[in-house]
């Protein structure tokens, strides 16, 4: 069921992930992934390989590495059932089949293995996942302004995310966060963001660790007046985080972000309505009085809010 499922997403999927291969990232990982099949089945290369099969074909998989493909498939499929995004599914299955190949390739010859490790920690040391650039509404903290904003004004209910640009489940998140600041951004809600991977004092402040093995990133945390009301994942007595699926199902129920929009508008309109008041107890500054047999045939002009 999980492969069926996996796969109808993929399908449902493809143009987007067309788009996604055509960037260096993808191309180079997908060129890692396919590495040890290429030079398993290449012609004129086979022939010199090491094999264990029966037959002595070198050009086809023996079963010692049918079962570690095997074994790659179940992993796969078992780690993509928490996977929230696209992204996720193919990082998942890109990471662990690098993984795979590096084992089968040090089990054919210990020279693949040592070459294609180091060009795997190059890739890794010089090429970054891309990172989401569409459309949000979101505030970018430093470390010097994050309490200055979070503490401005009170009656503002601030949504923080808290991650790292090395993280791949912050990378993922991205796109997840940006779209509820789409939905739900207005002026007594608003959606902040803070790279602690850059700033270690605010990790410590906040208490975020960016340690892996935390599994801390990405953090969302509720701020109202400077406080912070609730946080998600949580964190246990060890540091660690408690599991919890940040989706953006989970992330509207936990923090009731529908009935904060609400009350967030009945703000606006407070507010709309205070200034309209105001406005129109001010007389304008500068302004004649008409006679009162004149005729203003001038039409008035449409207000900012009606714009």
């Amino acid at each position: 069921m999980g492969l069926l499922t996996g796969l109808c997403t993929f399908l449902y999927h493809l143009p987007q992930i067309y788009k996604w291969l055509l960037k260096p990232y993808y191309i180079t990982s997908f060129l890692l992934t396919i590495s040890f099949v290429v030079v398993r089945k290449t012609p004129g290369l086979c022939e010199h390989l090491v094999t264990q099969r029966e037959d002595g074909n070198s050009c086809d998989f023996d079963w010692r590495e049918l079962e570690i493909l095997m074994f790659l498939s179940a992993i796969v499929m078992m780690k993509n059932r928490r996977a929230i995004t696209v992204e996720q599914h193919i990082g998942n299955l890109l990471m662990f089949t690098k993984v795979a190949n590096c084992i089968l390739f040090f089990r054919m010859d210990i020279r693949f293995g040592i070459l294609y490790l180091a060009l795997c920690l190059a890739f890794v040391m010089t090429c970054q996942p891309p990172l989401y650039m569409g459309p949000e509404y979101i505030k970018y903290f430093s470390d010097k302004t994050i309490d200055e904003e979070l503490q401005q004004d009170s009656r503002v209910t601030w949504l923080v995310e808290f991650y790292a640009n090395w993280s791949s489940d912050c990378q993922s998140f991205a796109p997840i966060f940006a779209n509820l600041s789409l939905n739900y951004n207005c002026a007594g809600l608003r959606f902040g963001k803070i790279d602690i991977g850059r700033y270690e004092e605010i990790s410590k402040r906040y208490r975020v660790s960016t340690s892996p093995l935390a599994k801390q990133l990405p953090s969302v945390l509720l701020f109202q007046g400077g406080r912070e009301i609730m946080r998600r994942p949580m964190v246990d007595s060890k540091g660690r985080a408690v599991s919890w699926t940040m989706n953006e199902e989970n992330i509207i129920r936990e923090f009731n972000l529908n009935e904060l929009f609400q009350k967030s508008k009945k703000l606006n309109k407070s507010r709309g309505s205070k200034e309209e008041e105001q406005n129109g107890s001010q007389p304008q500054e500068g302004g004649e009085e008409l006679p009162p047999d004149t005729d203003n045939t001038e039409q008035p002009k449409e207000s900012k809010k009606d714009q």
